[in-house]
């Protein structure tokens, strides 16, 4: 077996693999026999079959597949024991393989396309700047928070007379049918044009309307009806509303009912208490806003501080072929450069960890998946109350989706080590910025 490689620059490259006979045949006339003594051909006992017989039959077939075998460790042990840094995967080139004539042919010569990492500098230390932005507690962000909670812990009322805002329970019934959909429509839900159709409403009313010019999106329609999505896009024409009921939320107020149902039976027994209590929540909460501001923007600044050379033709002939006709050339043409960001900074995560020897071990990938049971679950105080169980949960979670969940979790917690490698090493300013501000800096790409 012969292998050589031809760059065509720093990126790309070929690999060219030529077998004779002594690379293949051997392995070749050893599967033949195993198939004598299995087969089961008419005329013969069932371990007697001549290999004459079980040559003609499969003997072909046995070849490619061989072959295949002997191409795939070749490769795979050359680009190991050549240390080539290789993105994708090798792609095998049409013109070497599309004139072979497998009946008389022994010498064969295969050739691959590869794209290479380029070797780049990476700089993480002081001399890089980054800034963390944190939100300001101020009194509007103090008011949005409270106004959620009022709302989310209100109490539900029937007034007499539908406003805006309200939502209508009642029953649906199309012109010409008696067939009838019990549902809730909520005016919130709506244009403020069709909404007014409904204001002024009370139980026992009917309210007749075009049901598509209304509720406009099959989602919606479904959802009021109470009917399978598949079954909205052919809903049309008038239906008609009776009111049964007409409900409202009342936001709570700020009293010692309040403060137990958000903090527990006397925690909170002040307002001066309720106001502090808040801020820190939202000081916590938005915690973690920033910080995962500051990891995007980690990640933008290596990605584009960091020179590095892709494959470019390389990469998205690669993805048109992995992706078996899902995608077309002009989608991957137009998601090109997403992908080329996430693949550069695969690469300098990778890059870090290794020169920095960061590694993940067992107990960081249990401890990791804690953290995602917990969340999944609706807080730390599950995994107490599991007790002993939890390891059972975790093996269980780390075994899921064919083992995916492990290698997830594995990638998780490098990219987590590896943000804390750079936040140590970089220099990072804190500022700090309105709600609105941070809002509109995070929705930057």
């Amino acid at each position: 077996m012969e292998i050589n490689l031809e760059k065509r620059n720093t990126t790309e490259a070929f690999i060219k693999v030529s077998l004779k006979p002594e690379d293949y045949q051997p392995k070749v006339e050893q599967k033949i026999k195993e198939y004598a003594k299995k087969a089961e051909v008419k005329g013969f006992r069932k371990g007697k079959v001549p290999t004459s017989v079980i040559n003609k039959m499969y003997g072909k077939s046995i070849l490619v597949d061989e072959i295949n075998h002997v191409l795939h460790h070749s490769l795979d042990n050359y680009i190991k024991e050549e240390k080539l840094k290789i993105i994708g995967e090798p792609i095998p080139r049409q013109e070497s393989t599309q004139n072979i004539d497998w009946d008389t042919q022994t010498e064969f010569d295969f050739e691959y396309h590869i794209g290479l990492v380029d070797d780049f500098k990476l700089d993480v230390s002081k001399k890089q700047k980054i800034t963390k932005y944190e939100i300001k507690v101020d009194a509007k962000v103090k008011k949005e928070t409270i106004d959620n909670l009022k709302e989310q812990y209100g109490n539900m009322t029937n007034p007499e007379v539908c406003e805006d805002g309200d939502s209508l329970f009642g029953s649906f019934i199309a012109e010409g049918s008696e067939e009838e959909h019990k549902g809730l429509l909520e005016l919130n839900m709506l244009d403020k044009k069709e909404a007014k159709l409904f204001i002024g409403a009370k139980p026992g009313d009917s309210i007749t309307f075009d049901i598509r010019k209304t509720l406009q999106a099959d989602t919606l329609i479904a959802q009021v009806l109470g009917i399978d999505i598949k079954e909205a896009p052919a809903v049309n024409g008038n239906y008609t509303l009776q009111v049964k009921n007409i409900n409202r939320k009342v936001p709570a107020e700020i009293n010692q009912e309040f403060f137990d149902r958000l903090f527990g039976k006397d925690v909170v027994k002040s307002t001066e208490e309720f106001n502090r209590k808040i801020e820190e929540s939202i000081t916590a909460n938005y915690a973690k806003e920033s910080d995962w501001l500051l990891e995007r923007d980690i990640r933008k600044h290596f990605t584009e501080k960091t020179k590095i050379t892709t494959p470019d033709d390389f990469l998205k002939d690669w993805l048109f072929l992995t992706n078996g006709g899902k995608v077309t050339k002009a989608q991957i043409e137009n998601e090109f450069d997403l992908y080329l960001q996430d693949l550069k900074w695969s690469l300098i995560r990778n890059r870090i960890a290794e020169d920095n020897k960061i590694q993940v071990d067992q107990q960081d990938i249990t401890e990791k998946t804690k953290v995602i049971l917990a969340e999944q679950f609706g807080g730390p105080g599950i995994l107490a109350q599991l007790g002993d169980r939890v390891d059972e949960f975790v093996k269980t979670y780390l075994e899921g989706n064919d083992g995916q969940n492990y290698q997830n979790v594995v990638h998780q917690v490098l990219a987590d080590k590896v943000y804390a490698f750079i936040k140590e090493n970089v220099t990072i300013s804190s500022k700090k910025v309105s709600l609105d501000e941070f809002r509109k800096l995070a929705e930057k790409a």
